[in-house]
């Protein structure tokens, strides 16, 4: 386990995660797939760089992660699916097996950046797969000031909704502005929780993923494919 980029991780309390303790059957043994959203284009984005912390201590832990930069995506409605910055997310979506996401909270909500790119998210299958049932999701936000989970609330419910695995544990930080240091998270328990939340959604990914059966649904088996389509796309 490389722990050279995290210097805020005390060596021996970071322990590697057993996969092989947690993995299903059909488990192909891959490094876990983690796509990590965030909510801000400012130049300096406090929700990007937690996103980039949280990026970190996945990849010592033995994942693949992958960051989507949000900069010109369109409204939702307002473009085709097949522009690129669409096409770029869903592909994203449709590889990750758990996400991560992590937004400002702006007027005691998440923002407009963060749930634009979760609606650009389709219900309706893609050949045949919901691109978002049975995975996981770890939840993040920041705030300008005090602390409040307003947001992770908000995104809480949207992961439910998109039939996702979301993990107990979350992360809210406060005066956001007082944690980062050029360009990187202080040393202290606001950096340990996101710590606590990355081993924990490794956990709940290794044991969740290649098990179709726990997210597997009966109302669905009697649907055809087509039925379940045009019910997801016009409700």
């Amino acid at each position: 386990m490389d722990l050279s980029d995290l210097t805020n991780v005390a060596a021996d309390a970071l322990q590697p995660i057993d996969f092989g303790a947690l993995k299903g059957l059909d488990d192909s043994g891959h490094p876990p797939r983690i796509l990590l959203l965030y909510g801000s284009l400012r130049g300096v984005s406090y929700s990007r760089l937690a996103a980039m912390e949280a990026a970190r201590i996945l990849r010592a832990l033995g994942c693949e992660t992958r960051m989507f930069d949000p900069s010109g995506l369109p409204l939702p409605d307002d473009a085709e699916a097949s522009h690129d910055k669409v096409a770029e997310l869903r592909d994203l979506v449709m590889w990750s097996e758990g996400m991560v996401w992590s937004s400002p909270e702006r007027h005691g909500a998440m923002t407009g950046i963060m749930k634009t790119q979760v609606d650009w998210i389709p219900l309706a299958p893609i050949g045949g797969i919901r691109p978002t049932q049975g995975k996981t999701l770890a939840l993040m936000q920041v705030c300008g000031g005090s602390q409040s989970f307003n947001t992770v609330n908000q995104m809480r419910i949207l992961g439910r909704w998109m039939r996702m695995v979301t993990i107990p544990n979350q992360s809210s930080i406060p005066k956001a502005w007082a944690e980062f240091e050029n360009g990187r998270m202080k040393a202290g328990p606001l950096y340990n929780r996101i710590v606590d939340v990355m081993e924990e959604l490794v956990r709940f990914t290794v044991m969740t993923r290649g098990r179709p059966e726990l997210t597997d649904r009966y109302s669905e088996r009697v649907e055809t494919l087509e039925e379940t389509h045009l019910r997801v796309t016009t409700t």
